[in-house]
């Protein structure tokens, strides 16, 4: 490995935990992401001429606390230089906590209910997961000057009214873990099918998001809803493996490349999760990804159970993403002609107009219903929509094996 790539690879999988551990100590946002930023680049510069240090993620979160406490120190000369500029006082010294992962007390400040849902998840892809203001930008599907203003104005928020660097009190929790499991969830679905780029799985987003709901049941054990979330991630990265080399679609995995070890994991805190009261939205995804684990084969997916569940699903989360999946999991229980009229309703639904895996889905029913033509005309719309290049080479095999029938 090269010095440059090892410090890209410090950047995807360090970032986080360095940038973290560097708010902690300045209690400002922006200062820390200036400083985390330095110590990148002071490795640049550095490890080509000493090399790469055993810990790099100890080396750049020393670095970046360093600098942090130099620039720290000098407002504090040119407050007493200048008595007259009235400026806050700011903790230098770490304080204990009970929870000592500083990624953790990052997200549930990104989380604070005084926040707009958007600006808490957009705070989070850029502050947690490293993902630079144009790639928010694209998730949210908005021009980057917009995303810029909105992280400035969720910052500036963040500022002015003190909000803690802090896990909330057990008291409080109830008021943010519901927005953290949503961004912990929307972490992981972004790494596990990366929304553009030459990727399809963003290892270090995954491992980060499966990392933090590890951390909440560890904090939070008796929470269905976390119990749930790390229920689905488990289950569902079971799988990763066997997505490599672009076999994307879960009909042509195989199987035998499952973490059955994940899986059973995953099934014992499904039951958990299931066992006491009304189940979350994200334990009813387990399940659903349960039952994929559980069948040998893709023929013999019980997919009436599947449908069942999803129904479930749609009252605890409507959603179209849901219709969606539902549609699909119709058009494969009673047919291609069922799946196609399961999907007519969504062709009108605003949020699905740009969503490529509408697209994909209506062409492979339209194929199996033998309408070539039309199937063709939707795997072309699908490729407008789909900017991930190991999903495109997907769709373009599809076209040619229709198109060679």
């Amino acid at each position: 490995m090269t010095v440059a790539e090892a410090v890209a690879d410090a950047h995807r999988h360090e970032w986080a935990r360095v940038l973290a551990a560097t708010v902690r100590v300045t209690r400002d946002i922006d200062l820390a992401e200036e400083c985390t930023q330095d110590a990148y680049a002071r490795a640049l510069q550095v490890w080509p001429r000493d090399g790469v240090p055993a810990r790099p993620a100890a080396w750049l979160t020393t670095v970046a606390r360093n600098r942090a406490m130099d620039l720290l120190r000098r407002e504090k000369v040119l407050r007493r230089a200048l008595p007259l500029l009235v400026m806050d006082d700011v903790t230098v010294a770490p304080e204990p906590d009970a929870i000592p992962d500083d990624r953790l007390r990052l997200i549930f400040t990104c989380c604070h209910p005084t926040l707009a849902r958007e600006a808490q998840v957009a705070l989070t892809l850029r502050l947690l997961c490293g993902l630079s203001t144009a790639e928010v930008a694209r998730a949210f599907l908005v021009q980057e000057s917009t995303m810029a203003a909105r992280l400035t104005r969720a910052k500036k928020k963040i500022a002015v009214a003190r909000i803690p660097y802090r896990v909330p009190r057990t008291a409080d929790l109830p008021d943010r873990v519901g927005a953290v499991l949503e961004v912990v969830h929307l972490v992981y679905t972004t790494g596990h099918a990366a929304p553009a780029g030459p990727e399809l799985v963003r290892t270090d987003l995954c491992d980060t998001a499966i990392a933090l709901a590890r951390l909440l049941h560890t904090v939070l054990p008796d929470d269905i809803g976390v119990t749930g979330l790390l229920a689905l991630l488990l289950l569902t990265d079971a799988r990763r493996d066997a997505r490599a080399g672009g076999h994307v679609l879960l009909a042509e995995q195989d199987r035998s490349r499952w973490d059955r070890a994940l899986i059973a994991e995953g099934s014992a805190l499904l039951v958990a999760a299931l066992r006491h009261r009304a189940p979350t939205r994200y334990a009813v995804q387990a399940a659903i990804a349960a039952v994929h684990a559980e069948a040998p084969a893709w023929a013999a997916t019980d997919w009436a159970e599947i449908c069942g569940l999803y129904d479930v699903l749609r009252a605890l989360w409507p959603n179209p993403v849901v219709d969606l999946n539902r549609a699909v999991a119709i058009g494969m229980r009673d047919g291609p002609e069922a799946g196609l009229a399961a999907l007519h309703p969504l062709l009108d639904e605003p949020a699905l107009a740009t969503y490529g895996y509408l697209s994909v889905a209506r062409a492979d029913f339209l194929r199996k219903a033998g309408r070539r033509d039309e199937a063709l005309v939707a795997y072309e719309e699908a490729l407008t929509l789909t900017t991930n290049e190991v999903e495109r080479a997907v769709v373009h095999r599809k076209m040619i094996e229709v198109r060679a029938r």
